[in-house]
């Protein structure tokens, strides 16, 4: 659908049109100072240029509620104003405003993500700028998570997403809104079409179709505006809200707008004609907007040049304020990037305790399996926390691919456990955006083969989003999948890449191995307010194993010797304790005194644990079932050779998978994945 009616300016009260003006000036004056320090360097690295399509950011944001929310793109700088200013209750509050917005993209560290973040990354999440993303479509999913965080949370909030024309081929924009028009969700979703993705036009990038025409395809509204149009943005995104607010879905605004500058500063833009941009600069939305506020006797000619000045003064004010900022000191470089633990001595204590009494099955446990204790965390979790939720492909009535979440849809219904088309990048982004906005979703990719395709919202946002926003924000969320071998599913459902993932700072790794550790660390992980990937193992969940009958968690950090040994360490996790349990027993019949270490979490790792034990026995054997080549046991390695290098009395060995992609025929599987006879040689080498 198509709008191109005019808004008329009589229906605005004089000060809140000059408001309008102001916040478009404001935003121009803005974009044109951070063009000109970018020249001189004194603002560094990649900077998108808003101005020009000052009117979409401030129209839209101009139809919400102070507690309404957003979610904003690279090209960011104008939404993140926008939602500020109006925010406002003073000139004061205002000039504050602007000098933390210039001192960010300054990198200084009164701005608002405190240096961390800059001009792609802007955020103000106090404020419900749920932040900005360099990754073309990034904020799509979490928006959709933020909005499927109000509808739980029943907060009557709405939630704007914006993002450019080239989002709008990406995969995110698609699984994003799939999943809001089938749920319902309070979200608009405004494409800022400029015509150009970088420097490919629109028209070479997509089908001759308007892009509000895809909203047909969802079941939802989807309108085209003249993006040049402050009131006409306003008025369009008004309604959409309204809908939103009423429970009637999320809706498709497309803004055809235009780009004063370049993709960036140093785009010399020879892929549009002077001809075109002189078109488009003849509809500049700010002097067309004030020529109608005097043109229908809304305001003077005097009036709306002060706002003009006014707004130039403002930015200088920012400008001396960013520049006379102090820089981050290199020693807070690791601030903000986790969450602190709040695991005491007390609960670290606790659990050792526990963890003999369940060794022995005492009094006062019970014996369950690994797939049994998992349900049996995520339901305690969820009865003591209403914010708790699963989310996830198969998760509800059918239970999971493997059972662990059966019998809960019964018992929360289908708003807590929450069956989700087959979209990854949704799943996960999903679960940032619900966690961002105060819920706390434990969201289940089927495999983690196939968390790759998630991989940007889980690592680029989940991950990164506290460190970026300065700390200013929390993403307690929870990714439970499953790896390894043993079923002769192939390559595409048989990987360990747990790896993957401990590479991403931001984010944190469990990898249980028996029951008791499965349900004490995951129901640590869902009370845990960083992002969590627990990785379970396919071959596992019938393993049984004690548990107690009282409440615990198990603080992560902590590695279990799972077997005392005097001979050598052998450091591993997941299914790998199993076997190499089974590789100590056999070598105690040689006489050979296994020490067996279950590192439990990956990040953190217990380094205290390994290290003293690796004192101990001088030997070590680092075992993993994932491809040797990159492995994370070639990590905790390199660290025991740096730290325990005087007390090695032989080479350190690790066994690890083949690196060849992990084969479907059964003979080929076990050829390419460690057993206990490898495990068993290579301990054999360490003591030559």
């Amino acid at each position: 659908m198509r709008d191109d009616g005019v808004v008329n300016v009589e229906s605005l009260p004089k000060e809140k049109a000059l408001d309008l003006l102001r916040q478009m000036w404001e935003i121009r004056m803005f974009e044109n100072k951070v063009f000109d320090l970018l020249g001189h360097h004194l603002i560094k690295g990649a900077s998108h240029l808003y101005a020009g399509e000052e009117a979409v950011a401030v129209g839209a944001i101009a139809a919400l509620r102070d507690d309404d929310l957003i979610t904003s793109t690279h090209r960011g700088h104008g939404h993140c104003h926008a939602r500020g200013a109006a925010l406002t209750r003073s000139d004061d509050d205002r000039q504050d405003h602007l000098n933390k917005m210039l001192a960010e993209l300054c990198g200084r560290a009164t701005g608002y993500c405190r240096g961390r973040g800059g001009s792609m990354h802007i955020a103000d999440v106090e404020k419900g700028n749920l932040g900005a993303t360099g990754i073309v479509g990034g904020n799509i999913p979490v928006a959709t998570g933020a909005a499927l965080a109000q509808k739980m949370l029943k907060s009557g909030r709405v939630v704007l997403c914006f993002f450019g024309d080239g989002a709008s081929n990406t995969g995110n924009f698609h699984e994003s809104i799939n999943m809001a028009a089938a749920w319902d969700l309070p979200v608009v979703y405004i494409v800022e079409n400029n015509l150009y993705g970088m420097s490919v036009p629109i028209e070479k990038a997509a089908a001759e179709l308007d892009i509000a025409d895809r909203a047909c395809a969802y079941g939802i509204p989807g309108k085209v505006v003249d993006g040049m149009d402050v009131l006409a943005v306003r008025a369009a995104v008004g309604e959409a809200v309204d809908r939103a607010r009423e429970g009637k879905g999320p809706s498709l605004i497309e803004c055809k707008t235009y780009r004063w500058y370049g993709h960036s500063r140093s785009d010399p833009r020879v892929y549009r004609s002077r001809d075109e941009e002189a078109a488009w600069k003849a509809r500049d939305p700010i002097p067309a907007f004030a020529a109608r506020l005097v043109e229908q006797g809304l305001a003077t000619q005097q009036e709306v040049d002060r706002v003009e000045e006014k707004a130039e003064q403002e930015i200088e004010r920012a400008a001396a304020f960013a520049l006379g900022s102090p820089r981050p000191l290199a020693e807070e470089l690791e601030q903000f990037l986790y969450v602190p633990f709040k695991w005491t001595d007390e609960d670290a204590e606790r659990e050792r305790e526990l963890r003999e009494l369940c060794r022995t099955g005492e009094p006062g446990t019970r014996k369950v399996t690994y797939r049994e204790a998992i349900r049996e965390a995520l339901r305690e979790e969820m009865d003591r926390d209403p914010r708790v939720f699963v989310m996830g492909e198969d998760v509800g009535l059918y239970g999971g691919a493997y059972g662990a979440t059966r019998g809960l849809f019964e018992t929360f219904g289908e708003e807590r456990v929450r069956d989700t088309p087959i979209s990854e990048a949704a799943i996960g982004g999903g679960a940032v955006g619900a966690a961002m906005c105060g819920m706390r979703p434990v969201a289940e990719i089927m495999y983690i083969d196939f968390t790759p395709l998630a991989m940007d919202q889980i690592a680029n946002q989940g991950a990164k989003n506290r460190y970026m926003f300065g700390g200013k924000t929390t993403v307690p969320m929870v990714v439970r999948t499953e790896g390894g071998a043993g079923r002769s599913y192939a390559a595409h459902h048989s990987q360990s890449l747990e790896a993957l993932w401990t590479h991403f700072p931001g984010i944190l790794v469990v990898m249980p191995s028996t029951p008791y550790d499965v349900k004490g660390l995951l129901k640590a992980a869902i009370r845990d307010d960083n992002p969590v990937m627990f990785i379970e193992h396919k071959m596992i969940y019938g393993v049984e194993g004690h548990v107690p009958d009282e409440d615990y968690i198990i603080p992560y950090g902590v590695a279990d010797v799972k077997r005392v040994g005097a001979d050598v360490t052998i450091v591993t996790y997941s299914r790998m304790v199993q076997r190499s349990l089974e590789a100590a027993e056999l070598l105690a019949g040689d006489g050979i005194s296994a020490e067996v270490i279950d590192l439990r979490t990956l990040k953190p790792l217990d380094m205290k644990t390994v290290g003293a034990s690796v004192r101990k026995t001088g030997r070590m054997v680092g075992v993993t079932e994932a491809y040797e080549t990159g492995s994370f046991i070639s990590e905790v390695i390199t660290r025991v050779q740096k730290e325990q290098f005087d007390w090695l009395d032989a080479p350190l060995e690790r066994v690890c998978a083949a690196d060849v992609p992990v084969p479907m025929s059964e003979p080929l599987e076990d050829a390419a994945i460690p057993g206990v006879e490898a495990i068993v040689a290579a301990v054999r080498r360490t003591l030559r």
